[in-house]
């Protein structure tokens, strides 16, 4: 009490507040700090505090406590009642938010300093203030942390600036932050305390120009300088120990290899530099005291050899080493931060080269140092952050920081890597560091953490990788932003963020193809002159593969859909002469192509681009593809893989084991169509939206299996690489091998999505114990599939299901009998029991279960599994009893329920006699065209050219459900099939330069002879190929002799090639009609009632031809017109202008004769007349014609010569209508 008493009246407190104050600081003092100074007993308390008896220490700390605080208040006349001291632990226990203390503080002051801190970084809240005294002792912590410790534990520090001179000394803190261990940028337990000042030493120490570490000044006579240490260095000597003093060029991190912690440091003069190596745990601690361009002086260093690196000498911190530092620094604060500055050390300074590799960049990074603040923290785990909102940092190719950076710290950076654009995902300018490059925070933020950013895995897992493969930092900027962006479109069931990073690390792999580097040699990156590091040199690929979500892909693609095209440009060449119903017929369907990748056409982006999902079956009953799914959306899919027979060639996807695999799609075609109602009166009011009645568009995608890269496979899919590997005697290698590598979690949620995929009733998560429920199984192959259409089915359907519902049936051959199982085989080899026999069987799919119809393909084999069941009446059909004008099928009929699986069969162990295929052959064009029996077919095409028939909106909600599709096939012979889709699902992939396979279609006979063929409600429409749908051309027309072509009557091939030279014109009709009616149009005026005011100038032309066989009469019309009178553009239009007034004219030159309806002395006909005689019009021509098939028979014609008549039989010239003229 004495002591206490003592105390109190050296201050003399003016209140009962004060007074209780001062007792709790000096109670603080004799329970927290000095049992802190004795345990353990440290050398320098030893040499500061001497008297240990009675409340000597504790009075002294206590007064130089007071009168510290007393100094930094900004009022003095008075004690900070409202401050109270506060131990470690209760700092630790109580203090869960980020705060900051600042003692000289006023409330104007803290106030300004907010506003300052929020104004800097908008959308940041400024720490809050909290009135609490930190006292305490600093000590070494392991791995050369400072720690403040008192009595009750310990908190990591961080400081600006720190000093030997603090080691082990009593200090007060009279400004600093906290950062709990919840906040971010803090993940270790404990917390952090950020020394915003330099702590006030309670004790006094030296005040020499050198600031001695703890052992003293011993040795500073002694030292040499770095030129000096140099020359010793080669000549080593045992039991040496050198005293060097020079300037720190860089400062290494700390490294911990094979269990072993150290860092390096160089020091240099004008000439030279020295390395030290500090692995002495005791001095680990040196790493926070030493700065570039610091001037230090270390003592007893010993001369080592440091293996690894090349046998060179480095000097070695040896238990007796201490380090001098100059006490003319000072603390950076936030008020003294200098600008931003980026500066390069001029001696290392090299100018940018590249070198063109596969057309990727190679280019040299420039060593600089920059001073900056940070103001983005892109990712921690990642270790990238932006500073100054414009320049990128990168900090994965250095360990991790005890620290983790904040926005709104301010740092500064010695020997980092300048980067230009190594990757377009971030910043142009980068800044990355190696194991040379140095860190220095120079002013600790002023705001607290924003939560972290879930898009990036906070784990280092990426970091980790880096260090493992060694990639460059090109490779590993783009892995980072695809797992972020991963991490938001994945599936939410999907794998944790390190899966993630290994996902994207895998993505990676496979997109840029590159080899790993070669070995990180850490000692060369440290110590080596000149500098090399796998920052040395890096690739720049502008090129490199965007990842895009399923939903912006999807929202672009419909954005795009109609601002990137005029509505002008959908009309066919001349449609400026087309009248409105020709106008609207033309736009009713359009259709727009993007490739994924530039180099291939138009596409979406500047960069190819690249999309992650889960294949997966439709999931509404509108729809009858496969679909690509992430956790934004969803897009249907037109897919088509490798057939597994011996030709090999393109199918369309049969495999069912792809669904429920995660995979990554690289090269795919994107698909617009735009399906538009509208009332144009003519081509000039197309620009006024006000005649669009309706218009909507639909997305899908386009893409080969075989272009598909498999990230996380289903179970199905796993069991069907492991057979091919067996298949082809040994293990699956290369690809197949990544492809089956998934971890456990990976695996367990493939399951789940998987049988979450077999029935849209499954409402709980399906575990490991799904695979042995009992089921029961039989094999079938399907032979004949039927189209999906709407049907009122009304089985198993409840009141809100009643109604149209999509449905189709499957003609298959059962192999075997009913196989009960006690789990399920999925699609694992087939067993003796499966092929005992084989039956007839019609399956009906209906509801749910019409989401199958895009897997199951004619000719290949399934195995059907229906679970929950050891019943194999479930999978037994019933007959079907006859009606009277009903055809009677004696195969049993099976109703497929929502929740039974298809597993595709790729390996049917059968005999030869069941691989025979039986469902109906396949033709050509040509062959449906020549055959004379048919009524069903089921023949093969190439998309050539559709059009939209009808513009009215069916039942199922689609518009435009009647098409015309123009087919080919290699011969070019072309047949028109016509489509009425008003009963059925719209099917997608319907495009020019697409093969399709077309099944019970009915092969019909036109009243003029033509042959096309007809939906009909048991019809099927598959896509077997994918074309180049943005530029796709049929193949030419066969070349046809028109003497030939007269004389054959069957209709066979309906549009040929003619070469042949141009007789004379026949016929000639200029005219402007009205867009409406087609009435004559004359002076701003229509000659019908229809009072219209808008015409369109149309052409009409018929002329003979002859190649050397025969003669024909070829009709020209609209835009064909113009090259075939070979007149130029303002030709043209004059010609136009001149019609205006009389509105049209009518030219029969019929050779040389004139048999006109105007005047003979009409200027314009004479000119026409003489246009359709000039040498330039009649000359040879290559023409692609279509044969009128309403063609009359000869006829008895009577000629006189003399006085004599003769009767003779003669045949109708050949009528022709030209629909190209070609070039070549």
């Amino acid at each position: 009490m004495d002591s206490l008493q003592l105390f109190l009246d050296q201050f003399k407190p003016r209140s009962e507040s004060e007074s209780m104050w001062l007792k709790d600081i000096f109670s603080f003092i004799r329970e927290q700090l000095c049992p802190a100074l004795f345990v353990p007993a440290p050398p320098a308390a030893d040499e500061l505090l001497t008297d240990v008896s009675g409340g000597g220490v504790t009075s002294q700390l206590s007064v130089c406590v007071v009168k510290k605080i007393q100094e930094h208040l900004s009022v003095t006349h008075s004690l900070p009642v409202s401050y109270r001291p506060v131990c470690v632990s209760e700092l630790l226990c109580q203090q869960h938010l980020a705060c900051v203390s600042n003692l000289s503080w006023s409330t104007n002051q803290q106030r300004e300093w907010t506003r300052e801190a929020e104004l800097s970084l908008p959308g940041h809240r400024a720490l809050p203030r909290v009135n609490l005294l930190l006292i305490g002792c600093l000590r070494e912590g392991r791995g050369g942390e400072w720690r403040l410790m008192d009595a009750s534990g310990s908190v990591r520090c961080e400081s600006l600036s720190t000093s030997p001179l603090w080691l082990n000394r009593p200090v007060f803190l009279p400004h600093w932050n906290y950062i709990p261990h919840n906040a971010l940028g803090q993940e270790e337990a404990g917390g952090c305390v950020e020394l915003i000042g330099s702590p006030v030493l309670l004790c006094p120490g030296p005040e020499q120009g050198l600031a001695a570490g703890p052992g003293g000044g011993a040795g500073l006579n002694r030292a040499v300088g770095v030129r000096e240490a140099a020359a010793l260095l080669h000549n080593r000597t045992r039991g040496q120990r050198l005293s060097v003093c020079g300037q720190v060029r860089s400062l290494c991190p700390l490294l911990v290899v094979a269990g072993t912690t150290f860092f390096c440091f160089t020091l240099t003069d004008d000439s030279q530099t020295l390395p030290v190596l500090v692995k002495d745990s005791s001095r680990l601690w040196w790493t926070r005291c030493v700065r570039v361009g610091q001037c230090v002086c270390v003592t007893a260093l010993r001369v080592c050899v440091l293996r690894g690196w090349r046998g060179n000498n480095i000097l070695c911190v040896s238990d007796q080493s201490e380090i001098h530092t100059h006490t003319q620094e000072h603390a950076h604060t936030p008020a003294d931060t200098p600008p931003p500055v980026m500066m390069s050390h001029t001696q290392e300074e090299a100018p940018e080269r590249d070198a063109v590799q596969s057309a990727v960049r190679m280019k040299e990074s420039r060593v600089i140092s920059y001073q900056g603040t940070v103001t983005e923290v892109v990712s921690e785990g990642a270790g990238l952050y932006v500073i100054d909102r414009t320049v990128g940092l990168c900090l994965a190719y250095q360990p991790t920081l005890s620290r983790k950076l904040r926005a709104g710290d301010a740092v500064e950076l010695h020997h980092v890597h300048f980067l230009y654009r190594p990757c377009p995902d971030f910043p142009p300018s980068m800044l990355c560091t190696c194991l040379r490059s140095t860190l220095k925070v120079t002013a600790f933020s002023r705001v607290g953490g924003s939560p972290p950013d879930s898009r990036c895995p906070g784990d280092g897992a990426l970091p980790r990788l880096l260090l493992e493969k060694n990639m460059g930092v090109s490779e590993y900027l783009w892995s980072c932003h695809l797992s972020s962006q991963l991490t938001h479109s994945l599936l939410p069931s999907d794998v944790k963020q390190q899966c993630v990073c290994v996902l994207s690390w895998k993505l990676m792999e496979r997109v840029w193809r590159r080899g790993q580097q070669g070995r990180r040699d850490i000692y060369c990156e440290m110590l080596d002159e000149p500098h090399t590091c796998p920052l040395t040199q890096y690739s720049a690929d502008p090129a490199v593969h965007q990842y895009i979500s399923v939903s912006e892909l999807s929202e672009s693609l419909q954005s795009d859909c109609w601002s990137s095209v005029s509505l002008s440009s959908l009309l066919p060449p001349g449609g400026s002469s087309l009248s409105s119903s020709q106008i609207n017929s033309a736009l009713a369907w359009s259709c727009r192509t993007l490739t994924s990748d530039p180099q291939h056409g138009e596409t979406l982006r500047r960069r190819p681009l690249l999309l992650v999902g889960v294949l997966e079956l439709p999931s509404q009953t509108s729809e009858h593809t496969l679909q690509l799914r992430d956790s934004t959306a969803a897009v249907a899919c037109v897919v088509t893989e490798t057939s597994e027979d011996e030709e090999g060639g393109q199918r369309a996807a049969f495999n069912t084991a792809w669904i429920g695999c995660l995979v990554c799609v690289q090269h795919f075609t994107m698909v617009t169509e735009r399906f538009v109602q509208s009332d144009f009166p003519s081509h000039e009011h197309l620009d006024q939206e006000k005649f669009i009645t309706h218009k909507r568009c639909r997305v899908y995608l386009q893409f080969s299996l075989d272009h598909v890269h498999i990230l996380s496979p289903s179970v199905a899919m796993v069991t069907h690489l492991r057979q091919r590997g067996a298949e082809s005697g040994g293990d699956v290698t290369g690809r197949k091998q990544r492809e089956e590598e998934t971890e456990g979690s990976q695996r367990k949620r493939r399951r789940e999505e998987e049988e979450e995929a077999d029935s849209s009733h499954s409402t709980s998560s399906v575990t490991e114990a799904t695979a042995s429920r009992p089921c029961v199984s039989m094999v079938i192959r399907v032979e004949q599939k039927e189209g999906v259409a709407w049907r009122n089915m009304g089985v198993g359907l409840n009141e809100q299901e009643a109604g149209l519902t999509p449905c189709f049936c499957v003609r298959a051959a059962s192999i075997g009998p009913v196989v009960r199982w006690g789990r399920d085989p999925k699609n694992g080899p087939m067993t003796d029991r499966e092929t005992e026999m084989e039956d007839k069987v019609m399956l009906v799919m209906s509801g749910v279960s019409a989401r199958w119809f895009p897997l199951l393909q004619p000719g290949c084999f399934y195995r059907l599994v229906a679970a929950d069941t050891q019943d194999p009446s479930v999978l037994i059909g019933c007959s079907v009893s006859g009606r009277s004008r009903v055809e009677l099928y004696d195969d049993s009929t099976l109703q497929v329920r929502p929740d039974w699986r298809f597993n595709t069969l790729t390996r049917p162990l059968l005999l030869h006699t069941y691989r025979q295929p039986l469902s109906p052959t396949v033709l050509s064009v040509s062959q449906v065209l020549d055959c004379s029996s048919a009524d069903l077919v089921c023949f093969q095409c190439l998309v050539s050219d559709r059009i939209s028939l009808t513009d009215r909106t069916s039942k199922s909600g689609h518009t435009h459900t009647g098409v015309r599709l123009t087919v080919c096939d290699q011969s070019g012979r072309s047949l028109q099939v016509y489509l009425d889709l008003s009963h059925t699902p719209y099917p997608p992939g319907l495009l020019p330069g697409n093969t399709l396979l077309l099944s019970a279609f009915q092969r019909r006979l036109s009243r003029s002879g033509s042959v096309y063929c007809s939906y009909l409600s048991v019809s099927s429409i598959t896509v077997i190929t994918l074309g180049d749908t943005s530029s796709a051309r049929p193949p030419p027309a066969p070349m046809m002799h028109l003497g030939l072509w007269a004389r054959s009557r069957e209709h066979r091939c309906t549009v040929g090639q003619v070469k042949g030279h141009l007789v004379c014109f026949l016929f000639l009709q200029l005219q402007w009609s009205c867009s409406l009616c087609g009435s004559l149009y004359t002076q701003s005026c229509c000659s019908s009632q229809c009072r219209s005011s808008s015409a369109v100038f149309q052409s009409k032309a018929k002329l003979v031809i002859d190649d050397g066989t025969g003669e024909a009469h070829i009709w020209f019309s609209g835009a064909l017109v113009r090259p075939l009178l070979g007149l130029a553009d303002c030709q043209w239009e004059g010609l136009q202008r001149a019609l205006r007034v009389r509105g049209h004219v009518r030219v029969y030159p019929r050779g040389r004769s004139l048999v006109c309806d105007s005047d003979s002395d009409d200027s314009l006909l004479n000119y026409l007349l003489c246009v359709c005689s000039s040498d330039a019009v009649c000359q040879p021509l290559s023409l692609t014609c279509r044969k009128h098939t309403n063609q009359r028979p000869e006829e008895m014609r009577r000629f006189s010569r003399g006085d004599r008549d003769f009767m003779t039989r003669m045949s109708r010239p050949l009528q022709l209508t030209c629909l190209h003229i070609n070039t070549d």
